[in-house]
């Protein structure tokens, strides 16, 4: 216990974690602090390639095995089952209906790369060492949860979009610009290895906590916001499965990572990406599959309060219980 309150104080302490209250505290107290759309996707974008180009890299030096093929494969088994987990948890904690009980356990089987990139450097930082295919397994578990989501809800009747499995649904899902993007940007990584990532090394890694900070800055701002308008809309119940829902993930990753023999940070991270919620691929997914459902809610518990609860309390969980479990 010790040593996850001591690693919290060190996370919360880091120029990532307080770039984000900075942002949260602006907008819950209503300043006129923002970052330019335009200057937010732009961020967007060079923290994909980074991440996508360097996991490609570490592709590339590891090589392909029976542990990577594994990994993948259990990422993809995991953000399949975690939607179905969610959605029982939401239908017995709350009043939600199917329909947006469905929509939000999308967004908790998908992952958020922030908070694996936030994850990352808590290791980085730490010494602790994992490894650089994790960013494949993240990109195999962007599309799965929406699937499943679509499942539950065509057994439920819910929703004729979700019955429709259609053109422009299928192009959300597997050509969202996120996915694309990291995916392409690792394709890159592997295919150039060492000798690209030394050319462009001044550019994707010396600036990237810098780019981060901002990044997370404006992610604040749009938690902030979201959580001052939709003040009235979130029962208690519904917040608590916001905390809860993490927990339960992570032990789902924990369980991945030991069956699979990752190293003390892959476990971790595979934690991270159980535990995590997606606020930019599976919104844009959900919008076109299942358009009844009210965006508000999930989006604000994902970004609002899930988001939160991992960068400041969560990845020090994370990284003490997989050092527990493997010794690391």
């Amino acid at each position: 216990m010790t040593e996850i309150f001591a690693l919290a104080g060190q996370n919360l302490l880091s120029p990532i974690i307080l770039s984000f209250a900075l942002g949260l505290a602006a907008a819950l107290a209503r300043s006129d602090l923002s970052v330019p759309e335009a200057a937010a996707k732009a961020l967007s974008i060079y923290l994909l390639f980074a991440i996508g180009f360097k996991g490609g890299v570490a592709v590339a030096a590891h090589g392909v095995d029976l542990t990577l093929a594994l990994s993948l494969l259990a990422g993809f088994v995991l953000s399949a089952l975690l939607p179905l987990v969610a959605f029982g948890l939401l239908r017995a904690m709350t009043g939600l209906s199917a329909l947006d009980a469905a929509a939000i356990a999308a967004h908790y089987g998908s992952i958020s790369i922030v908070t694996f990139v936030a994850a990352s450097s808590v290791l980085d930082s730490g010494g602790i060492g994992y490894e650089g295919y994790m960013v494949a397994v993240a990109a195999a578990m962007e599309a799965p949860a929406i699937l499943s989501a679509l499942w539950l809800i065509s057994r439920s009747g819910g929703s004729d979009g979700a019955r429709r499995m259609d053109r422009d649904l299928w192009r959300e899902i597997l050509l969202n610009g996120s996915i694309v993007l990291l995916v392409g940007a690792f394709a890159i990584g592997w295919a150039t290895g060492e000798d690209g990532l030394a050319e462009i090394s001044s550019f994707i890694v010396s600036p990237f906590k810098g780019v981060l900070c901002l990044f997370l800055l404006d992610m604040g701002l749009v938690a902030g916001r979201g959580l001052r308008q939709s003040a009235g809309l979130l029962q208690m119940r519904v917040l608590a499965f916001g905390i809860l829902m993490p927990l339960v993930g992570c032990v789902f990753g924990l369980a991945a990572g030991m069956l699979l023999g990752l190293s003390t940070g892959g476990v971790a991270l595979l934690m991270v990406l159980s535990a995590s919620a997606s606020y930019i691929a599976v919104p844009a997914a959900m919008r076109v599959a299942l358009p009844e459902a009210n965006p508000a809610l999930s989006l604000t518990l994902s970004l609002g309060v899930t988001f939160p609860f991992n960068l400041t309390l969560g990845i020090p969980l994370y990284v003490a219980m997989a050092r527990a479990a493997t010794g690391g």
